[in-house]
């Protein structure tokens, strides 16, 4: 890629030089701890690229490739000219400009990847990746990556976190988040397993809310204990307060696998992430909300391929009152702690972050997947300076399974940096210091104060 990508003036490029190399903290992704701990070498670029980046699934989709060339049992030569045939047409997805920014930061080949392409850059990729060993720690080293936040059910174990933090030659350290997601959502078909299983881990039945309750409070105390500093939610549903809805009773009709009417789901749900927030500010936990998620929106993708797999969407709006209410609730119970709130739904951008700049502690997120593109980026850059104070956003993540997703942490700091270059040129902001400042603080810096001790 041009070495001067999004960055449009002299002083843009000036300030991306200085930050370019900032170490990254990735305070919320999805990669594997196991992984990281074997660091096995990769087999292949296909391997790397292909074996379960649902962006990239979904793009193949969306092109017309056989499911037998994406998730399939298809060489893997086969899924990469598939890859390459696609790519080559995706103007204007952030996927194409990833993909060739991965390309040369990781393998050093400057190629465009097109059908006609895709063999020769397929065999140069995995001469490279055989004659340097790349393995998940090499590539993280290589990012210079400071800390990843992995994403944890409550009820795991974490053990590979455990060992890895015991080795001295790996500078990264690699932390648990607290993901609820499992625990909450008792509309589940299956939640009664999950409640069993929590209550083996927890060593009591999980039979009652308060039980509940407990068993989450003690699992967080666990994963504390082994450096989670933040947790996680991304449900389909919101809460809501409805006091014709009693929770526990709600839970009890779960553990029976009864349909749970979804104002007793929402119930629910209030009762349960206010209690968790109280839990979270007691513990400096930093609680993030992912909100406007439709999951699993194709019955035949979803039992053909499982979850997480491309077949999620952008979910409807939330009213705002229903956000401010859930917050307020926190709030004047004194138990609302740092809190990082992302949307799938641009249209939501405003209400977020006025709602947000309306509680102390309370900012919004990243661009979020979908919206995690240059125009994504500046949309929620421009109504964060717009509405609150920019220099209080925790900065980029990548939210991402593949080890190679750090290119988007470059993606965002050049959006970022010729962002701020454009104000220091129209005299909209007067100081460079302070420019070099807020994109330190960005980059970096305000991440790192999530897992300050």
């Amino acid at each position: 890629m041009r070495n001067d990508l999004f960055l449009k003036s002299d002083v843009a490029k000036n300030l991306y030089d200085a930050v370019r190399d900032l170490p990254i903290v990735d305070y919320h992704c999805h990669l594997s701890p196991k992984e990281i701990l074997e660091d096995r070498e990769f087999p292949d670029i296909a391997q790397i690229w292909l074996g379960g980046d649902h962006y990239k699934w979904r793009l193949m989709r969306a092109c017309g490739v056989p499911e037998a060339l994406i998730t399939g049992d298809a060489a893997p030569r086969e899924k990469f000219r598939a890859w390459a045939a696609c790519l080559e047409t995706a103007m204007g997805n952030p996927l194409y400009v990833w993909s060739h920014m991965e390309l040369s930061m990781f393998f050093g080949i400057e190629d465009t990847l097109t059908a006609e392409s895709a063999d020769d850059i397929f065999d140069r990729a995995n001469a490279y990746i055989r004659e340097h060993h790349l393995s998940p720690r090499k590539l993280m080293l290589q990012s210079h990556v400071e800390l990843v936040a992995t994403t944890d059910d409550p009820a795991d174990s974490l053990e590979y976190h455990k060992e890895i933090a015991k080795e001295k030659n790996f500078p990264v350290r690699v932390v648990p988040s607290f993901r609820t997601d499992a625990a909450l959502n008792i509309c589940r078909a299956n939640y009664r397993d999950y409640a069993l299983h929590l209550g083996e881990v927890c060593s009591f039945s999980v039979e009652t809310l308060d039980d509940l309750k407990t068993a989450l409070s003690k699992r967080l105390d666990f994963f504390c204990e082994n450096g989670c500093r933040v947790s996680d939610i991304g449900i389909e549903g919101f809460p809501k307060k409805d006091k014709s809805c009693d929770a526990a009773e709600t839970f009890k009709k779960a553990l029976k696998g009864k349909t749970i009417p979804e104002n007793e789901f929402r119930n629910f749900l209030f009762e349960m992430y206010v209690y968790l927030a109280h839990e979270y500010k007691a513990h400096n936990v930093t609680m993030q909300l992912h909100l406007n998620v439709k999951r699993n929106a194709c019955t035949r993708l979803f039992e053909a391929v499982g979850p997480d797999a491309g077949g999620d969407c952008v979910g409807d709006p939330i009213p705002e009152h229903e956000v401010a209410a859930l917050l307020d609730a926190m709030d004047r119970r004194d138990s609302l702690p740092h809190t990082i709130l992302y949307t799938l739904e641009p249209s939501m951008y405003m209400a977020l972050a006025t709602t947000a700049g309306s509680f102390k502690g309370v900012v919004p997120g990243a661009a979020w997947w979908f919206c995690d593109h240059k125009r994504g980026m500046e949309e929620q850059l421009n109504i964060m300076a717009e509405t609150g104070h920019l220099g209080q956003f925790t900065g980029m993540l990548t939210d991402s399974r593949s080890f190679l997703s750090y290119a988007r942490h470059d993606y965002f700091r050049r959006v970022l940096c010729n962002r701020v270059a454009e104000e220091l040129m129209d005299g909209t902001f007067l100081s460079e210091k302070a420019a070099l400042k807020l994109l330190t603080d960005l980059c970096v810096e305000n991440s790192r104060k999530l897992f300050s001790e």
